[in-house]
C-alpha cells in the first residue's frame, strides 16, 4: 500500500466476534475514484464496509484515512472527512426528512448541534440535487424505502465528506433514481475530488460506474483491477458460479438459457433488428436459428445465447456461398421464417436469398 492513497489498509482482516471471516484485504483508493465491490451474496462485501467504518470491531490490521490511522481519530474527525450510507434502516423519532438530512452537519457545528443559516442552506441545496426538497416535512419513518435511500444520500452530501462509502446504494430505487444517484456521485467524484467505496450487486452499473472493482470470494479478495479486466464472461461466470442462463460482458446484462428443441423458426436478422423477436421467441419457450450474422453485429451476441443454432459469418467479410447453404438448410427445417431486418445492403444483401427462398416455401410470416 501507498500512503499517497486516501483510504487504505494493512493487513486488515475482518469478522465477527474476533472471528476471521475474510484476511489480507489489500484497499487502496485515491480521492476522485470510485472503488466498487462485488461478488455473490453472503461473500462479506457489507463486513468489509462496516468494518472499515468502524461499526464492526477489526479482527486485525489497521485502516488509514488520508494518512492517519482510523484508530487514533475521534468520530468527529472521521465525520468530517467521511460519510455512510448502509443498508440498514433507521428509525428516527419524530423526525421530518429535512431534520434527518441536517444532522449530516452535526460535525460542524458546537456542542449544542444548532444549525446556522448556512448549515440550512447546504441541507437544502442536498435535497434538491437529490430530488427530494418536496419531502422535506414529511416524517422520516413514513416516506417509502426508495425515498429514504434518497433522503441518507443528501445527509451525506450535506455532510461534505472527503470519502463516501455506500453500502447497495441503488437498492430500493426505480431506474430514474438509480441513474440520478450514480450521476451525482460521478459529479462529485470528478467536480469535488471525493472518493466513493460502495458495494453493488448490479453488474452492469457496477461496469459502467467503476474506476476500480475489488471482487470477494469464498473467505478473499480474489481479485482487484479494472472493469475491462474483471467484467468478462469467463470471470463473472466463475465468479458467482452462473450455472443457468449467461452473462454477457459486452451487454453487461444477464440472459436466460435457450429453449430447448430443435429450431422451429428461423430469424433473418442484423443490426440489432433481431433482439426484441430473439426475446419474444424465449419468452415463448419456442427454439429459434438465426442468421446470417457478421461476429461483430449486436445481434449476434443476443443470439448466441437464446438461439439453438446460429449461422454467423466472420466479422467484416462478406457472407459465403457455404454459409448461404447452411443457413438456407436449416431454414428449410424450421416451421416457420420471420424475417427482422427492413432493407438489405451490400453487407447483408446475401440474407435477401433467405427471405425469398422462405417467401416461395410458404414459411415467412
Amino acid at each position: 500500500m501507498t500512503q499517497k492513497s486516501f483510504v487504505y489498509t494493512e493487513n486488515l482482516t475482518v469478522g465477527y466476534d474476533g472471528k476471521p471471516l475474510i484476511r489480507d484485504i489489500r484497499l487502496s483508493l485515491e480521492k476522485g475514484q470510485i472503488l466498487t465491490l462485488i461478488g455473490p451474496n453472503g461473500a462479506g462485501k457489507s463486513t468489509i464496509l462496516k468494518s472499515l467504518i468502524r461499526q464492526l470491531k477489526l479482527v486485525g490490521g489497521a485502516v488509514w484515512l488520508d494518512n492517519t490511522s482510523m484508530e487514533r481519530m475521534t468520530d468527529k474527525e472521521i465525520s468530517r472527512k467521511m460519510a455512510v450510507v448502509m443498508t440498514e434502516r433507521i428509525h428516527p423519532e419524530l423526525m421530518t426528512c429535512e431534520d434527518v438530512v441536517a444532522t449530516g452537519r452535526y460535525p460542524y457545528t458546537g456542542t449544542l448541534g444548532i444549525l446556522g443559516a448556512e448549515d440550512h442552506e447546504k441541507v437544502k441545496s442536498a435535497m434538491q440535487l437529490v430530488h427530494a426538497w418536496e419531502l422535506r416535512d414529511r416524517d422520516f419513518s413514513a416516506i417509502s424505502d426508495g425515498q429514504r435511500q434518497r433522503i441518507l444520500l443528501a445527509r451525506a452530501i450535506c455532510q461534505e465528506p472527503e470519502v463516501i462509502v455506500l453500502d447497495e446504494p441503488t437498492s430500493f430505487l426505480d431506474i430514474r433514481h438509480k441513474l440520478e444517484l450514480l450521476a451525482i456521485l460521478k459529479q462529485m467524484v470528478h467536480e469535488k475530488h471525493v472518493a466513493v467505496l460502495m458495494s453493488l450487486h448490479e453488474l452492469d452499473l457496477a461496469q459502467k460506474v467503476s474506476d476500480l472493482v475489488i471482487c470477494v470470494h469464498g473467505d478473499r479478495i480474489e481479485c482487484m483491477g479494472v472493469p475491462e479486466e474483471i467484467f468478462t464472461d469467463e470471470y463473472i461466470h466463475h465468479l458467482y458460479g452462473v450455472t443457468v442462463g449467461s452473462y454477457n460482458a459486452s451487454f453487461g446484462c444477464l440472459e436466460l438459457d435457450a429453449p430447448r428443441g430443435e429450431p422451429e423458426v428461423f430469424v433473418i436478422a442484423g443490426g440489432g433488428s433481431g433482439i426484441p423477436v430473439f426475446r419474444q421467441l424465449q419468452r415463448q419457450g419456442i427454439p429459434f436459428a438465426a442468421g446470417i450474422l457478421p461476429e461483430n453485429d449486436v445481434d449476434y451476441q443476443v443470439a448466441h445465447a437464446l438461439a439453438g443454432t446460429v449461422i454467423s459469418e466472420q466479422a467484416f467479410e462478406e457472407i459465403s456461398e457455404e454459409k448461404v447453404r447452411e443457413a438456407l438448410a436449416v431454414m428449410r427445417r424450421c416451421k416457420r421464417v420471420i424475417c427482422a431486418v427492413s432493407r438489405f445492403g451490400m453487407v447483408n444483401r446475401r440474407c435477401e436469398e433467405l427471405k425469398k427462398e422462405a417467401e416461395r416455401m410458404g414459411l415467412l410470416q
